[in-house]
């Protein structure tokens, strides 16, 4: 082993261990990695930043702009509102519908954009079906996966492993390549979890409504000032109940108008206030603090009562990392936070000073405007059920046929998948089915300086042999068993690092080591490289290896072990068909 070789898996090793910590973002993670690799010679600097231009970044991005005018005109809420008139017909039959369609759409769509838009409908679905939510949504994650390895454009992992090859000469791989076998895997998963995979998940979630799911009943209620109160005529800061219990005031009800509960605010007799609290404070209340319980609230004068909503941060949000008191959350988005999901926790007070992660799952109280201002922005899903956007139907039809004829020239060999996808996305936007700004918002700019990083750990690999290395020494263990074994042990390891770790950064670095070990072997790459693209994509056993399980982890309230009793059944039945089917699609 050189020194260059000892230094790169050196690299890979602690680029492995910050991904699966999580302690930077995985973008930070692969720019750390590539500014090493760079400023220590282990890479030139043309071939390093070369995968900034690679055909998947490309592709990629021009994908996300696609599905995002799909999305803005209306043609996927038009296929969610059909399920909801099947819903109030045959509620089963809707369920199965809707991971059908789940798994259709994600085949051509970003499956983020499909999971977001319907986790509203699946929680509506699950009140009509009489079931918890949670015994759905975790399917639904799983369904846009299962759609996802049906073609070349389902997910990005496929169209990585595809820069790759065509990086090293091999022939691209084509649109519909992958859909023989990723059938089977979508009808074998889709069994599996409408038989067994629905029963082995708890009820979780109690309730499809936000206040009910999330018990606020017990904690926030109304109180009206007597005039007993020492708190008359004070700001609403210095009132005795909020200094000495901490009582956070949510709203004031003035002669049947609603003031924001400002801390300046001057408080008089006869206001009625919306409070949170726990249970003893509650009980302290009307005695000592001159507050009477309203057990009944009258009807409040308002044409336009605020809106309880819940929002789940996004993978992308700049939230991560941050807290509710430290990113002046209440100022800067005009919203009131009741109660959080963090994680396998629920806290409904004093959750102000704790790190906000991707996934999680907060109760707001918000009005209407100001929800539509929050909503364009990348940080946030809406999972109550609320129009979040006026879909633009007559332009609908046109952003359908723009993405059929984007997979019908990528699909022909007319043009390469990168030139079809960007001027498809260029379309969008001309075309009026999407604003400028919009199709800028739309794309994950994290996920591609990830990706155009990473490919440079691939090139460093190549360069310096440690891809050569690792290869004889993994030949060396299973090399005489025949490629049959060596495959199946590539598919193992590929699938589970990319539930520990970022499933696209999986994709570089395998889908390189595939190549390898195929020529050390002299035999085709193809089965090794589609080996790689599938189990890449089927992270079904954490909440972190997929952007859509993080979706879900917290508005089903899901445990770190739910995802485990589902999930583990599933690889394996995929580890094995993998293993017996991939030989017969190609040949060594």
């Amino acid at each position: 082993m050189t020194l260059e070789i000892a230094l790169t898996l050196g690299l890979l090793v602690a680029a492995i261990a910050l991904f699966i910590s999580n302690r930077f973002p995985p973008e930070v993670v692969a720019l750390i990695l590539l500014a090493t690799l760079l400023l220590s010679g282990l890479v030139p600097v043309e071939k390093g930043l070369r995968g900034f231009s690679n055909d998947a970044v490309i592709t990629i991005a021009a994908m996300f702009v696609l599905s995002e005018g799909l999305q803005r005109t209306g043609v996927i809420g038009w296929l969610a509102r059909g399920l909801e008139w099947l819903a109030r017909r045959a509620a089963w039959l809707a369920v199965i519908a809707l991971l059908l369609v789940t798994a259709f759409l994600s085949a051509f769509v970003n499956n983020t954009a499909v999971v977001a838009l319907f986790i509203p409908l699946t929680l509506a679905l699950s009140e009509t079906a009489r079931q918890s939510p949670s015994r759905l949504l975790l399917p639904l994650s799983y369904a846009s996966m299962l759609g996802g390895v049906c073609t070349l454009i389902g997910t990005s992992t496929n169209l990585i492993v595809n820069g790759v090859a065509v990086q090293r000469g091999i022939e691209p791989l084509g649109m519909f390549e992958f859909a023989p076998l990723g059938l089977i895997f979508t009808g074998a998963g889709l069994v599996y979890l409408l038989t067994i995979g629905m029963r082995l998940i708890p009820d979780r979630r109690p309730a499809a409504d936000p206040a009910d799911a999330y018990r606020l009943s017990a904690y926030i209620t109304e109180v009206k000032l007597t005039e007993r109160s020492k708190a008359i005529g004070k700001r609403l800061m210095d009132a005795d109940f909020v200094r000495e219990l901490g009582l956070e005031v949510l709203d004031i009800w003035r002669d049947g108008l609603r003031l924001l509960p400002l801390p300046d605010r001057i408080l008089q007799a006869g206001d009625l206030l919306r409070v949170r609290c726990n249970l003893e404070r509650l009980q302290r209340l009307e005695g000592a603090y001159g507050l009477k319980l309203v057990a009944n609230a009258p009807a409040h004068a308002t044409d336009e009562p605020p809106l309880l909503v819940e929002l789940v941060l996004t993978p992308s949000s700049s939230l991560v990392g941050q807290t509710l008191r430290s990113s002046r959350f209440r100022n800067r988005f005009g919203a009131t936070v009741l109660a959080l999901r963090h994680r396998q926790e629920m806290a409904l007070e004093q959750f102000a000073d704790i790190p906000l992660q991707a996934g999680d799952a907060i109760v707001v109280q918000i009005e209407r405007e100001r929800l539509q201002e929050l909503l364009r922005l990348p940080d946030f899903i809406l999972v109550s059920q609320v129009e979040a956007a006026r879909p633009r139907p007559v332009k609908a039809l046109l952003a359908g046929l723009i993405m059929a004829g984007v997979v019908l020239v990528a699909s022909m060999g007319w043009y390469p998948t990168a030139v079809a996808a960007l001027v498809g996305a260029l379309a969008m936007v001309l075309t009026g089915c999407l604003k400028p700004d919009e199709a800028v918002q739309a794309i994950d700019w994290r996920l591609l300086v990830m990706l155009g990083a990473m490919l440079g750990l691939g090139t460093a690999m190549e360069t310096t042999g440690a891809a050569r290395w690792l290869t004889v020494n993994l030949l060396s263990a299973l090399g005489g068993l025949g490629p049959i074994v060596v495959l199946a042990g590539f598919y193992l390891l590929t699938s589970l690092l990319t539930e520990v770790m970022s499933n696209n950064a999986t994709a570089v670095l395998m889908a390189a080591l595939a190549i390898e070990v195929a020529a050390a072997l002299g035999v085709d790459a193809r089965p090794f490289l589609f080996a790689v693209a599938y189990a890449a994509s089927a992270s079904f056993m954490t909440p972190i290896g997929y952007q859509t399980n993080t979706m879900v982890f917290g508005v089903g309230q899901y445990q770190f072990s739910d995802f485990v009793r589902v999930g583990l059944p599933l690889n394996l039945l995929f580890w094995v068909l993998a293993t017996l089917l991939i030989p017969r699609f190609w040949a060594f």
